[in-house]
């Protein structure tokens, strides 16, 4: 898809989700804290939403000033705290990373349980009102949208092409359910925010670290590794949500209009998604017809059906019964009704 395609979808979208009485609407102007500004969803979907497409789609009713997290100087984990207080009126957020305060963040998206865009995304969305709920009722948020990343995949330092290479390494990761697989393969897991790895993998302080396999082309991380271990771990769920004090408080209209909005941004992401998976490896070999990522070649190696059949191993002893343990039999059963049934697998109860 060229740049000019990109853009013609981003227009259609727009056109789509603009409903006829945006023309009444109540000028609004929001305060956004968006995700790692590096990162495809943040070029590509988040940014074009708060300052073209919603402008233009309200006629200049509805405005955003938004802010990536590090500017703010913000945590990851901390953003669901920062909504609750109303710091912000809108955020974009990785919702795994919110697991330490509910494990239920992390459902739809543990290591290694979901191997393509399209299972994902029907495993998310038959959870999504699971994790409206939590939000609405412990952290007086509302979720409005949920998209993901490209695969999160393995990037190394020296030439790592097996799950047998990891063993013993130091591999950065992001999440629980990251550190139940990585603990599963017999390494070490390290938490370094984002923005922070690129210097963490030049200075030899971890050996590895999972991302997208589009992130981590367009944050510089093919000039400071030499493989990426093409295995799936996982898709690192954007979602939009919105204090709900002010959402509440948004005229009827408004919010209808955000909604029909966000079911199109929602779709966007996917579409960019999408898109991306053939982009990443365009431009993780150098090759021709890069556009969403730089040409950086860096050594791609694809699992073996031993690391493949290694990996459902390790998902059924280390990464089904960690998240389990951490959540309790409540969310065994709402996880084995929903995203269980979509994806075909069960967690055993304790």
């Amino acid at each position: 898809m060229t740049n000019f395609t990109l853009a013609a979808t981003m227009a259609a979208s727009v056109a789509l989700a603009a409903p006829l009485s945006a023309q009444d609407l109540a000028a609004q102007n929001f305060k956004v804290i968006g995700i790692a500004s590096t990162i495809p969803v943040a070029i590509y979907d988040e940014k074009p939403f708060w300052t073209e497409t919603l402008p233009e789609a309200s006629g200049g009713k509805l405005t955003a000033d938004l802010t990536p997290i590090e500017q703010m100087g913000l945590d990851d984990q901390s953003m669901l705290r920062m909504m609750r207080l109303g710091v912000m009126d809108f955020a974009g957020m990785d919702i795994t990373k919110m697991a330490g305060d509910d494990p239920r963040f992390e459902a739809c998206d543990l290591a290694g349980t979901a191997p393509t865009a399209a299972l994902a995304r029907e495993a998310c969305a038959a959870y999504k009102d699971v994790l409206n709920e939590r939000m609405e009722t412990n952290w007086n948020t509302k979720l409005l949208a949920i998209g993901a990343s490209t695969p999160q995949v393995v990037w190394c330092r020296g030439d790592v092409a097996s799950i047998d290479d990891l063993k013993g390494k130091k591999v950065r990761v992001f999440n629980n359910t990251l550190r139940d697989f990585i603990s599963g393969v017999g390494a070490t897991s390290v938490s370094i925010a984002f923005s922070e790895v690129v210097p963490a993998l030049n200075n030899g302080v971890v050996d590895c670290a999972v991302t997208g396999s589009l992130s981590g082309n367009t944050a510089g991380w093919p000039e400071v590794t030499d493989s990426v271990f093409m295995l799936p771990l996982g898709w690192s769920f954007n979602v939009v949500a919105v204090n709900k004090g002010r959402w509440e408080a948004l005229p009827a209209e408004t919010r209808t209009f955000l909604e029909e909005q966000f079911a199109a941004y929602e779709d966007k992401m996917w579409a960019t998604l999408d898109e991306g998976i053939t982009q990443a490896e365009l431009c993780n070999t150098g090759a021709d017809g890069c556009e969403l990522g730089r040409p950086t070649p860096v050594k791609l190696n694809q699992p073996s059906e031993a690391d493949l059949a290694r990996a459902a191993e390790i998902v059924r002893e280390n990464v089904l019964p960690g998240w389990a343990a951490r959540c309790g039999a409540d969310c065994v059963e709402d996880w084995n009704a929903r995203i269980g049934a979509v994806i075909g697998q069960e967690i055993a109860p304790n």
